[in-house]
């Protein structure tokens, strides 16, 4: 059997926080606000994962009312969240993701946030796609208020 899984997540762009994106922290004026480290690609990707699982969202297993996750690497919660799969007997096949921010420019970064992400889940890098896009301008993403990631997940 193979089930497929959506994810989408944002995080509002703050001075006081470093930006972390597939476990990578990225030099950049800015970072992402959020009761972890705020990795969107990692949280876009974590709801993948659940969703094709039949499991619940990432706020379900990692709420943000609970201290312990105060700062909390996302990628050390993607390793718990690849744990959760093996009590369904599934193992993830691949995963699609897209970043979606205007600044900062993140081409260099893709190839070790792949790496980060199959490390975590337990796959090969080729298993792992991540692009990143913006959207010209428009919309939060596009003035800088913040990044977006959406992601794909099928499991087999």
């Amino acid at each position: 059997m193979i089930k497929i899984g959506t994810g989408y997540d944002a995080h509002l762009l703050v001075k006081s926080r470093p930006l972390i994106l597939g476990g990578t922290q990225i030099p950049f004026e800015q970072g992402l606000f959020g009761h972890s480290d705020a990795d969107v690609l990692t949280h876009a990707i974590m709801d993948a994962i659940l969703g094709a699982a039949g499991l619940r969202d990432i706020g379900y297993y990692f709420p943000a009312t609970d201290e312990k996750y105060k700062d909390a690497s996302s990628i050390k919660l993607l390793t718990e969240v690849a744990k959760f799969l093996n009590d369904k007997a599934y193992n993830v096949n691949n995963v699609d993701a897209t970043i979606i921010a205007e600044k900062p420019k993140l081409a260099d970064y893709l190839s070790l946030m792949r790496f980060n992400i199959a490390q975590a889940l337990g796959i090969t890098i080729e298993q792992v796609n991540i692009k990143a896009t913006t959207t010209e301008g428009m919309g939060f993403c596009g003035r800088g208020e913040g990044i977006a990631a959406q992601a794909v997940c099928l499991l087999k």
